[in-house]
C-alpha cells in the first residue's frame, strides 16, 4: 500500500530538521508548509547570511558543525543537485583519503566503498541558506517565515485516541494538516502541548557534562589550509577537546570543549585572548590560526545546556499521538561533539518519507517509524552515552590528585592505546573500519569485534610499545598543569563540590579511535 500523495503537511521549524523534511517528503507529491519563527536569511550571499542572519530558535547556528559521510550519502542519493547548489555556494567535499594518519598512507590502497566517506564541509549558516532555497523551489512546498506558532491542535475520540490535526499561530489562525510534525529543535514548545492534550511521551537522557567554544577564521588572500602533518587538527586532552572544521568559501572553525568541572578553564576560553593563546600551544591548531596564514573573524561563541535524550512516541509499540510525528533534536538529543546531529535528522525523515510511502494506517505508521528509528539509530546513541560517560569521569579524575586507576581500568587504556589505537594507525583497513562507524555507514564498534581486527590489536599489544613506537600519535598538546599555568589559571579544583554533578558511579566507556572526537 503506498501513502496518499494528496496529503498535506505542517511542520514546526525550518531549521536543519525541517528542511530535512521538506526535502524527503517534497518530491512525494504531498503539500508542505513550514511554520518558522525566526525571519529568512537576508540575502544569498553566504558572508552575508553569517553575519547578518538571527536565529533565536538555532543557538547552536554558529557554532561548527559535521555533516557526516552519511548525510551526504542522502543527499547525493535523493538530492544531487542539492549537491551542485552546495558546491556552487562554497561548500567543499573532503575525502576519506583526505585525512588517512601519516602513518598509514604508504600502505593505502583506494577501495570504491572509499567514495562513500566523502563529508561536507560548511559553516551551518550557508548549509541552511542553500538547502532552504532548494526546497523553496518545489511548488509544494511553502516556508512561512515569522510565524510564531501557540499550540499543537489536536482532538480525542470516543475511545480516548488522540490525533494531531494541525497548529494554531499568533493572531488566532489554525493550520490544519493531515500530518503534523514536529521539527523544532531541542526546545521544541510542542513537548508542552502535548503534555497539555494528556500524551505521555517517556524519555531518558543525562546531560552531556561539556560546554563548547567555537570562534572562526577566513583564509588571508592567498592562504588556504595547511599541508598535513604528524599533529592532527583534532585531539582529546582530557581536560580540553579541540578540533579545526574546515568550511566554505576559505574559512573554517576552531571548537574547543571544556568538561564542566573544568570551571576555570570554562570561564577564561570565552576571552578572545584566552582561546588565541591555547590555540598557540596545539600544534595541530597552531599552523590554522597562525596570523599569517588567518584572521580571526567572530567573536568565542560558547554553548551549554547540552543533553542527551531520547524520546519515545510509541512505546511498546503503542503511539501516544497519531498523525503526529517528531524529527530532529525534539525526537533525538545528541552530544554535539559527534557531529551526528544533523545526520540523524536527514535519516529520520526519509525513513518517515519510506514508512508513509508503505502504510496509510496511522497507527501502522506512528509504530513503524518509531521501531526504524530505534534500529537505525540508537546503537549509535547508546556508544555515544557510553563515551560521554567516560569522558567525564576522566574529567573529575584529572582534577582529583589522590585519584589511582584500578587494575581494571589500566588494562582497559592500556588495550587501547598500546593495542587498538596502534592497529589503526597502522593498517588501512582497520582505520577504514573504525572511520566507517564515525560516520554512520556501519554499525558502531562492529569493526572491533571482528576476528581479523582482534588478531591486528593483540599482535601490535603482543609488539610492546618500543617496537610500535612509529605508530603512536604524538602527544597533542600540554599537560593540565602547564596549560593552566602559562594562560595562569588556578589549576586546582573543589572536587567535593563537584562531586554531585560528577559521573563517579557511571558504567566505564572508552574513546576508541575515530570515535569520541568532534566529526
Amino acid at each position: 500500500m503506498t501513502g496518499d500523495r494528496s496529503e498535506s503537511v505542517v511542520v514546526l521549524g525550518a531549521g536543519i530538521a525541517g528542511l530535512c523534511v521538506a526535502l524527503a517528503l517534497a518530491p512525494t507529491g504531498r503539500r508542505i508548509t513550514l511554520l518558522e519563527r525566526d525571519a529568512p536569511p537576508p540575502a544569498d550571499d553566504a558572508e552575508a547570511v553569517f553575519d547578518g542572519w538571527r536565529r533565536r530558535g538555532a543557538s547552536q547556528l554558529r557554532h561548527s558543525h559535521a555533516f557526516l559521510a552519511k548525510m551526504r550519502q542522502v543527499i547525493a542519493a535523493e538530492h544531487p543537485a542539492l549537491l551542485q547548489a552546495l558546491g556552487a555556494a562554497g561548500a567543499r567535499d573532503l575525502r576519506f583519503a583526505d585525512g588517512l594518519p601519516e602513518t598509514i598512507k604508504a600502505r593505502y590502497r583506494p577501495d570504491p566503498a572509499d567514495a562513500e566517506m566523502t563529508i561536507i564541509v560548511s559553516r551551518r549558516t550557508t548549509m541552511e541558506m542553500v538547502i532552504r532555497r532548494y526546497v523553496e523551489a518545489s511548488p509544494n512546498v511553502a516556508i512561512r517565515s515569522e510565524v510564531f506558532v501557540q499550540a499543537l491542535v489536536s482532538e480525542r475520540d470516543v475511545g480516548g485516541v488522540l490525533t494531531a490535526r494541525g497548529f494554531r499561530v499568533e493572531g488566532g489562525e489554525t493550520v490544519l494538516a493531515d500530518l503534523v510534525i514536529d521539527a523544532g529543535g531541542r526546545r521544541s514548545p510542542a513537548e508542552d502541548w502535548l503534555a497539555d492534550a494528556g500524551a505521555v511521551v517517556p524519555e531518558t537522557g543525562e546531560d552531556c557534562k561539556i560546554l563548547y567554544y567555537t570562534r572562526f577564521y577566513a583564509f588571508e588572500p592567498g592562504q588556504s589550509d595547511p599541508p598535513r602533518s604528524r599533529y592532527a587538527a583534532t585531539g582529546d586532552l582530557g581536560y580540553l577537546k579541540f578540533a579545526v572544521f574546515p568550511a566554505d568559501n576559505s574559512t573554517f572553525s576552531v571548537t574547543m570543549a571544556a568538561p564542566e568541572v573544568e570551571e576555570a578553564l570554562r570561564a577564561a576560553v570565552v576571552d578572545p585572548q584566552v582561546f588565541d593563546a591555547i590555540c598557540v600551544r596545539l600544534p595541530g591548531l597552531a599552523a590554522w590560526t597562525d596570523p599569517v596564514r588567518a584572521r580571526p573573524v567572530s567573536k568565542v561563541y560558547g554553548m551549554g545546556d547540552l543533553k542527551s535524550r531520547w524520546r519515545e512516541m510509541a512505546p511498546n509499540g503503542r503511539p501516544v499521538i497519531l498523525n503526529y510525528f517528531s524529527v530532529g533534536d525534539s525526537l533525538v538529543r545528541t552530544n554535539p561533539l559527534y557531529g551526528r546531529g544533523c545526520s540523524f535528522a536527514a535519516v529520520e525523515a526519509h525513513l518517515l518519507r519510506d514508512v508513509l510511502t508503505e502504510t496509510v494506517d496511522p497507527t501502522d505508521r506512528a509504530r513503524i517509524y518509531s521501531e526504524r528509528v530505534r534500529a537505525t539509530l540508537r546503537p549509535f546513541y547508546e556508544d555515544m552515552l557510553t563515551q560521554d560517560r567516560g569522558a567525564a569521569r576522566r574529567a573529575e579524575h584529572g582534577l582529583d590528585p589522590n585519584y589511582r586507576p584500578t587494575l581494571r581500568a589500566r588494562l582497559m587504556r592500556r588495550f587501547v592505546e598500546d593495542g587498538v589505537s596502534v592497529a589503526v594507525r597502522e593498517h588501512p583497513e582497520l582505520f577504514r573500519a573504525a572511520m566507517r562507524a564515525f560516520h554512520m555507514l556501519e554499525p558502531p564498534r562492529a569493526w572491533l569485534g571482528t576476528p581479523s581486527a582482534m588478531i591486528k590489536v593483540f599482535i601490535a599489544l603482543a609488539r610492546g610499545r618500543k617496537a610500535n613506537v612509529r605508530f603512536y600519535a604524538p602527544k597533542a598538546g600540554p599537560g593540565r598543569l602547564e596549560m593552566f599555568a602559562a594562560l595562569g589559571l588556578p589549576a586546582g579544583a573543589d572536587l567535593e563540590r563537584l562531586r554531585p554533578v560528577s559521573l563517579a558511579r557511571a558504567q566505564p566507556g572508552v574513546a576508541f579511535p575515530g570515535r569520541g572526537e568532534f566529526g
